[in-house]
């Protein structure tokens, strides 16, 4: 059974923590990170979140509400209940939501021993140079709800457990295994020495994905919304592209890996 502990004053040193909690002060410190909101809390108290929460930290008045959900907290987990009051003094600004918890990261594989377990038919999201919070959210969101095996990240881009990451992934970023490490070229260098099939997204690309047969192992290559994918990367890869209307070229990146995701998703698995 979950810990219910009621909080008196913001100083509180259990709940040290959740102290200015914006992304830059708490993610890469301790192995930390933050979820917030209903949402997300359903999925972090599930069986498909992969991380263990460490607390909850959550407004008096959203207990009785939140009780079904609770239920299913972990066996010992803290749960930190306050007024609404000492709950804004904690974190210094107002949480509207009335709901927090602490993750952790733990032991998390390297991008190569992520790539070495995908199973034979595997389809990955490689999002390249993505820095805004908002698109990488977007698309841990998008690749939940297709059944992407992985999505692999280069170190140019944000971490999806960024705490508006996480927010707009709907718990998306805590289900999907995920990697963030080294450059562009090299993430490349790994999927091909594992058989994948690279396909870059790109309003000039040669097939529109829906056209394309899904390859056994295909990664999709989305880059930043204005400059795209760089010349050397799409010299490297089977560029495809998403058909509009009025020679309209242009979809946020976010969008653009929802359609490619369910176009792959939707296509017939290439036996060859």
């Amino acid at each position: 059974m979950a810990l219910l502990i009621s909080l008196t004053a913001p100083d509180d040193p259990r709940i040290d923590a959740y102290r200015v909690i914006k992304e830059r002060d708490l993610v890469g410190r301790g192995g930390r990170f933050i979820v917030e909101g209903r949402t997300v809390l359903d999925v972090a108290l599930s069986p498909r979140n992969r991380f263990k929460l460490e607390s909850l930290l959550l407004a008096e008045s959203r207990l009785e509400a939140l009780a079904p959900l609770l239920a299913q907290a972990p066996e010992g987990l803290p749960i930190y209940t306050a007024s609404q009051a000492i709950l804004d003094g904690i974190t210094g600004f107002h949480i509207h939501r009335g709901l927090l918890g602490i993750g952790l990261r733990g032991a998390e594989p390297t991008m190569a021993e992520l790539v070495a377990s995908l199973p034979e038919t595997a389809l990955v999201v490689v999002p390249l140079g993505i820095t805004n919070h908002d698109n990488v959210g977007g698309i841990m969101r998008n690749a939940a709800a297709f059944g992407a095996d992985a999505a692999l990240f280069d170190f140019a881009s944000c971490d999806p457990l960024y705490r508006k990451a996480i927010r707009v992934s709907v718990g998306g970023s805590l289900m999907v295994p995920f990697a963030r490490e080294g450059s562009a070229e090299a993430i490349l260098d790994l999927l091909a020495a594992h058989d994948f099939t690279l396909l870059a997204l790109s309003p000039a690309g040669e097939c529109e994905i829906g056209a394309l047969p899904r390859p056994r192992r295909a990664a999709l290559l989305l880059g930043a919304e204005g400059p795209g994918l760089p010349a050397p990367i799409l010299a490297r890869t089977r560029t495809v592209r998403i058909d509009m209307a009025g020679n309209f070229d242009s979809l946020n990146v976010a969008t653009t890996s929802g359609i490619a995701l369910h176009a792959m998703r939707q296509t017939q698995i290439n036996a060859a």
